[in-house]
């Protein structure tokens, strides 16, 4: 199964794309969606958009695992991150993939089998659950790959059942 993880942001938007065959992970393709500062909002959303479903039309993924919002403090960073997260939901939409959506503890959970991990050792299983040589940059890479790797950990049966269903 192919699993397209997004860490969601306007500045910074983290993509990965793994394969889960048989209980294993394969990285396929893994960045980030890099929108400079000073660029209009509406041109940083265009970017976002147009890159994401370039991602899933060149890999193909059968789902995506993207991180649920949470923020306790600045409401002008969450609506413009929730803003970003719609266009890229529209991608997957478009694009005919199912969407899965998981928090940052149940991220955090599955990786390193603690919900209140540190950032490090969620960075370091991502780097070791896929054999990479060193953990992907910028934060945000990473941040999407943990996504897609906790989707094939906690869905990969449930989805294989929809899947097989179409």
């Amino acid at each position: 199964m192919r699993i397209i993880g997004i860490d969601p942001g306007y500045a910074i938007v983290g993509v990965g794309v793994v394969d889960y065959i048989k209980n294993k992970f394969y990285p396929v393709k893994f960045g980030a969606v890099d929108t400079p500062a000073g660029t209009p909002f509406n041109d940083r959303l265009r970017i976002i958009y147009d890159t994401v479903a370039e991602v899933i039309a060149e890999t193909k993924p059968r789902c995506m695992s993207i991180e649920k919002l949470y923020f306790n403090s600045n409401q002008k960073t969450a609506i413009e991150v929730a803003e970003a997260r719609g266009v890229i939901l529209l991608a997957a939409i478009q694009a005919g993939i199912p969407v899965f959506e998981y928090t940052p503890l149940q991220i955090k959970q599955s990786l390193v089998g603690y919900g209140r991990a540190e950032k490090k050792q969620v960075q370091m299983m991502v780097k070791e659950t896929l054999r990479l040589e060193a953990v992907p940059k910028p934060d945000d890479t990473a941040d999407a790959l943990a996504a897609a790797i906790c989707h094939g950990y906690s869905n990969g049966s449930l989805l294989s059942r929809v899947i097989s269903s179409r």
